[in-house]
């Protein structure tokens, strides 16, 4: 079983920045695919960015490319999310998950593994 931990969410002005990060610990080696999601009170869970593990592959939501870079340091086993110039619109929770199979763009299909969520609120 994997454990992920977020943390680096804040409240921030919009223009702003925030790094965060996800912390995976456990049993990691079957890991194919590694995301960060959002959900906002009232919508539904959107998918950010996800990074493929091994291959690199990466995939953003067009809501944040430009925006944030989504990286992974393996041997830290952390996964980063670096949010630029944001928007009051970001305001949400963000999750990191990780999945068994490979990257399908940003979708939460297949991600079996997630975090509590670390409060990312954007004001204008």
């Amino acid at each position: 079983e994997m454990q992920l931990v977020e943390s680096g969410g804040d409240s921030v002005q919009a223009g702003g920045s925030l790094r965060l990060s996800c912390e995976a610990s456990g049993y990691i080696y079957n890991t194919a695919c590694m995301g960060w999601f959002r959900q906002a009170p009232g919508k539904e869970r959107e998918g950010v960015a996800t990074i493929h593990i091994l291959r690199g592959n990466i995939y953003y939501a067009d809501s944040v490319k430009g925006r944030f870079t989504i990286s992974q340091d393996n041997a830290k086993k952390t996964l980063v999310l670096q949010m630029n110039s944001l928007k009051p619109e970001d305001t949400a929770t963000y999750l990191c998950a990780a999945a068994t199979r490979g990257c399908l763009g940003v979708t939460s299909m297949g991600f079996s593994d997630w975090g509590q969520g670390t409060q990312v609120t954007v004001s204008s």
